[in-house]
């Protein structure tokens, strides 16, 4: 098996193709992966809709969250990205993709995580 580091256009490419992300982060001191909406927003930000306690508390202190997402492709290869950054809680634009217009309309709130560190990986 054949392992392929991606670039970081690469993974900016896969994560502007997602709406949809896991949040990893601690939870009192274990790991944890929340659902989160997400897009990516000017190359250089993901915007998080959220409704996970952890994560808009997370937000509103100013900590590191991680985001990963991961795919399969048609011939079985995998991928996986994962970006990091200072969340802040974010401000509603007026141009939200639905997914997240949609999480935030059921309670969900804007999260915004800048894309300091980015790495991904493919595999097959």
């Amino acid at each position: 098996m054949q392992h392929t580091t991606l670039s970081r256009a690469a993974c900016l490419e896969l994560l502007a193709a997602t709406d949809i992300a896991r949040v990893l982060i601690s939870v009192r001191c274990l790991p944890a992966a929340l659902p989160a909406r997400m897009t990516l927003h000017d190359n250089s930000r993901l915007l998080l809709a959220s409704s996970e306690e952890p994560v808009i508390v997370a937000a509103q202190r100013g900590e590191v969250l991680a985001v990963q997402i991961d795919g399969l492709e048609g011939d079985g290869t995998t991928w996986s990205v994962i970006a990091s950054g200072i969340a802040r809680p974010g401000k509603v634009m007026t141009t939200l993709p639905h997914p997240l217009v949609q999480a935030l309309s059921r309670g969900a709130r804007l999260i915004e995580v800048p894309v300091t560190v980015v790495a991904g990986e493919r595999v097959g």
